[in-house]
This record gives structure tokens, C-alpha cells and sequence, in this order.
């Protein structure tokens, strides 16, 4: 009786596997991106839920105005405002912020010395020269960079294969 012969895919999966450095640096990468995916989750200026006198708010998924949670101005609410922050934080109101309270582009106001300011309980990998979180930025740019690189390798593949395809149907001049 004649062992059953493994698929290719399967022999190919192993000998990668084989590679330690290889696998590990996959696993670790896919761990980044899936992370980077879920970037607005992760690191957000905004809250992700608010419970507010008894109703509930997705500031992540819609703009309130400050008026909504006690404030004075018709304006998208600045979440980061200590003024707002004590109004959502008291009286039985809750709101619940992403690990990371600081998105790409915030600006933090409240750092006790200057920018670029190293590694706090607050900022977790510090700020740049704006006072930007570095680990916000980190993480959507991670995303955006493997996403543009994502869609490059398939225009280029798609464009190869049409390109190939037109040398292969046509030959002499073409190629």
C-alpha cells in the first residue's frame, strides 16, 4: 500500500513553519494589522459609549454637540475637555474611553512638560514635536501603510497578468 501523497500547499505550509524567524515575524505581523484594523477602537479621542442622564450615546459613530451632555455651545463636544469630562464622569453618568484616549491627530493639552515629551501613564510611547501621541499615530499609520501596499501588489499583479496574457496571445512585437 502506497502512503497518500500530501498536498503541495500543505508541504509548503510545514517548510515555512520550519522557519522559525519566518512564522514568528507572520504571526507577530498579523497580530499588527488586525490590531491597526480596529485602530479607532484602540486609540480614540472620543469616547466609545457615554451614558448620560439615563440615555445612551455612540460618539464613536455620530457627533453630539456639547449641549447634549451640559455644555454651552452648539458645537461637536471636545471629550478631552476637563469641563465635559467631570459632566459625563459624575452623577451616576459613565463614559467609556478606548485604551489609548488619544487619536492621530489630537493634541494633548494637559502634558506637564514639553513636547516632545517621553513615555507616561498618560501618552504611552510619548509625544512628537505637536504633542500628538506617538502610539495613536503608530497605529493608524501602520494601517494605512500596509492597506496602500496591499492594494499596489494587486494593481501590479492584475496589471502583469493582462500584460502577460496580452505578450503570451499575441507574441512577436508584443513581447
Amino acid at each position: 500500500m502506497q502512503p497518500t501523497p500530501q498536498k503541495l500547499s500543505s508541504r509548503r505550509w510545514r517548510r515555512f513553519k520550519a522557519n522559525k524567524r519566518g512564522y514568528y515575524s507572520l504571526i507577530l505581523f498579523s497580530i499588527c494589522f488586525l490590531l491597526s484594523l480596529g485602530a479607532e477602537l484602540l486609540s480614540n479621542d472620543k469616547p466609545l459609549l457615554v451614558s448620560y442622564q439615563g440615555g445612551l450615546y455612540f460618539p464613536l459613530f455620530r457627533e453630539y454637540p456639547e449641549t447634549t451632555f451640559g455644555g454651552e455651545f452648539e458645537t461637536e463636544t471636545d471629550y478631552q475637555d476637563p469641563f465635559i469630562k467631570q459632566k459625563l464622569t459624575s452623577g451616576g453618568n459613565l463614559a467609556l474611553f478606548p485604551p489609548n484616549p488619544h487619536s492621530y491627530a489630537s493634541i494633548n493639552l494637559q502634558l506637564k512638560q514639553p513636547v516632545p515629551s517621553p513615555p507616561d501613564a498618560t501618552n504611552y510611547l510619548g509625544t512628537d514635536d505637536r504633542g500628538r501621541d506617538v502610539l495613536a499615530r503608530l497605529l493608524y499609520g501602520f494601517r494605512l501603510s500596509v492597506l496602500f501596499a496591499f492594494v499596489l501588489t494587486c494593481i501590479g499583479t492584475v496589471i502583469g497578468i493582462i500584460t502577460g496574457a496580452v505578450q503570451g496571445y499575441l507574441g512577436g512585437r508584443t513581447d
